[in-house]
């Protein structure tokens, strides 16, 4: 099943609630919560209070994407701020088995991040205690970056891992995903698509969404 999760990086927060609520109306299934520490990507962004704001206005789960140091420090506080979905990167967890199972015990689903340039091998020990696993196609640390192609392979050795060991992680994509890339990420392996200026840059965030996921549907039954 492909799910649509539009990230409120690209959303204006002038309006935030009635943006969220408009792609909500265009079919996505969760919302995308970037938190950046300026330290861990070049880049600031919201802290839980947004999050609690955000809580109020949508009932559907939030997929918070934590690109900090230490997140063992923060995944309490954003689990009670009203996240349900938690995680975390690859290359910023020292000890990342005990990270995920911290989500867990929290209520909420384990995540964990890969950069574009960190290979799926480094996460062979934890594939069975995840949720999901968010590739990421471009650097993080901003919306609105160009699509890394080469992180399409990553999606396929995912899909196959995931077969091959009988696992029910989920595969998640985040970067440049868009109407022209859209269809490649789908077709690698992709479920979950994570599309900020995609769906919020300009226009009408219901039919961007509806676009968005059309397109997707229309991929998976060209998959081979």
């Amino acid at each position: 099943m492909i799910e649509l999760a539009p990230s409120i990086l690209s959303a204006d927060f002038a309006r935030l609630g009635e943006q969220v609520r408009a792609a909500c109306e265009g079919g996505a299934s969760l919302i995308h919560v970037d938190i950046m520490d300026g330290h861990f990507v070049p880049n600031l962004t919201i802290g839980p209070p947004v999050v609690k704001s955000l809580r109020k206005v949508t009932d559907l789960p939030l997929d918070s994407h934590l690109m900090i140091e230490n997140p063992d420090e923060f995944i309490p506080v954003f689990a009670d701020a009203g996240v349900n979905w938690i995680s975390v990167h690859q290359e910023a967890c020292r000890h990342l088995n005990r990270t995920l199972h911290l989500i867990k015990n929290h209520g909420c689903q384990a995540g964990v991040v890969i950069n574009p340039a960190t290979p799926v091998e480094t996460l062979s020990e934890v594939l069975d205690i995840v949720d999901y696993v968010l590739v990421m196609s471009v650097n993080p640390g901003f919306g609105a970056q160009q699509f890394i192609p080469s992180t399409l392979h990553k999606m396929r050795q995912l899909a196959d891992i995931r077969s091959q060991r009988g696992l029910q992680y989920r595969i998640e994509v985040d970067g440049g995903v868009a109407l022209d890339t859209v269809s490649d990420v789908v077709r690698a392996g992709a479920e979950i698509l994570v599309a900020g200026n995609a769906v919020f840059g300009k226009g009408d965030p219901k039919k961007n969404a509806e676009a968005l996921l059309k397109a997707a549907t229309e991929a998976t039954l060209q998959k081979v």
